[in-house]
């Protein structure tokens, strides 16, 4: 069986699917975003090959795409998989070339796949349009379906399956997902890198069953992260910036036989943002603020305690945009031995 090329995949689907046809969306309100500018980058897309890729470029805590260490929502939402950005008469004339010379020139590639690239092509150069809407470059803008770039094996990427339409300057583009701030901050949340949750203890190497294990976080690590999404493209320029703030860390032992301290295993924030209590010397008769009591011990292995902090979300715009996302969690997990105290018996 012959196969379709990656980059004619996205685009058969949506002509065979969607029967060469335009289908319109849902109406945006307070359409177009304001007007905003552009920061420092450390990510960014475009266009390979014939492929579209998201313009949008991500700034200040972020993590490499595809770590697979993404804050993870305490509910069931997620963040966009897809969404709708502007592309200029050049850019999307020159795209769809690029992808139909490709199909064409690509090596067993199958006959319905250069078909169905050419039946696109043809619906943007001689038929519903003409040449790309070259004669009205200054009159609006191409609207295309991009993928976040996290989520590209995802199948929720495939949602956007509107072919690419026309929308005047200053028009809403009417489709839900075409995007604005809130979904800039929502890629945002996506991409935002946490630090590690690997907590101090006391004691640090292994610990004795029925002795309070102290446990703490060092406040230099434990504090806000953000990360900034800006679009730029097509006369388009928005941004959004999404911060996560550390509320709570939660322990979990890795056995039933132990107590946490507090016994719901949470341990909040101090006034100082510290979470926990170093321990020092004189306390050991103290049950610690943020710790547990390990009830068995490990044998000849050990405990796999988690550790995981819930992080508040909340996120900026441009044009005063701007409200909460769901809480965040992340956690990591250290390996923690347990022995049996040792009695002498004279």
């Amino acid at each position: 069986m012959y196969s379709v090329s990656p980059r004619a995949r996205l685009t058969t689907a949506c002509v065979l699917g969607a029967a060469l046809a335009l289908t319109p969306g849902t109406a945006l309100a307070d359409w177009p975003p304001s007007e905003g500018t552009q920061g420092d980058t450390k990510q960014s897309g475009g266009t390979s090959g014939g492929t579209l890729m998201s313009k949008v470029t991500y700034s200040g805590s972020v993590r490499p795409t595809g770590s697979g260490t993404a804050v993870r929502p305490v509910t069931d939402w997620a963040p966009p998989a897809c969404w709708y950005e502007p592309r200029s008469v050049a850019e999307f004339g020159k795209y769809v070339e690029t992808m139909y010379e490709e199909t064409l020139n690509t090596p067993g590639q199958a006959n319905y796949a250069k078909a169905a690239v050419g039946q696109f092509r043809d619906i943007y150069k001689d038929g519903k349009y003409k040449d790309y809407n070259k004669e009205k470059a200054d009159e609006g803008n191409w609207w295309v379906a991009v993928q976040n770039p996290d989520r590209t094996d995802d199948p929720a990427s495939m949602q956007c399956g509107e072919l690419p339409f026309w929308v005047a300057n200053n028009d809403d583009p009417g489709v839900p997902q075409a995007v604005t701030p809130e979904i800039l901050a929502q890629a945002a949340y996506n991409a935002i890198q946490l630090p590690g949750t690997k907590v101090s203890l006391a004691p640090d190497t292994a610990t004795k069953v029925n002795l309070p294990t102290w446990a703490w976080l060092d406040k230099a690590t434990f504090k806000d992260v953000s990360v900034t999404a800006s679009l730029a493209a097509a006369g388009l320029n928005i941004q959004a910036t999404t911060t996560a703030r550390p509320v709570s860390l939660k322990l979990e032992p890795g056995t039933g036989d132990a107590r946490t301290h507090p016994a719901s295993g949470i341990c909040t924030l101090s006034g100082d943002k510290s979470v926990g209590e170093p321990y020092a010397k004189g306390k050991a008769d103290r049950t610690p603020p943020c710790g547990l009591t390990y009830l068995r011990s490990s044998g000849t292995g050990s405990y796999r305690l988690t550790a995981t902090i819930t992080w508040q979300i909340d996120w900026t715009g441009t044009g005063g945009t701007g409200g909460d996302l769901p809480d965040g969690t992340f956690g990591t997990t250290q390996e923690i031995t347990v022995q049996e105290i040792q009695a002498v018996n004279r």
